[in-house]
């Protein structure tokens, strides 16, 4: 896994974080999930963030992640 690549995930006070894989605190936590996509993108120009599915599509499951 890419150290280097941030995360955008739900969380479950309906908000979204920004995170690092394994870090114990978010880099931002804003509330709609394409302003969290936005700022991770800022965070880390040049890769995109993965995002977590929030809903089951004919791609995916909730458990997968997506890029955006």
């Amino acid at each position: 896994m890419d150290k280097d690549r941030l995360f955008v995930e739900r969380r479950p006070q309906g908000d979204y974080a920004v995170r690092k894989p394994g870090s114990q605190r978010a880099s931002a936590v804003l509330s709609t999930q394409a302003e969290a996509i936005e700022k991770a993108r800022e965070l880390n120009p040049g890769k995109s963030p993965l995002v977590e599915r929030v809903r089951f599509t004919s791609g995916g499951k909730p458990d997968k992640w997506r890029k955006p």
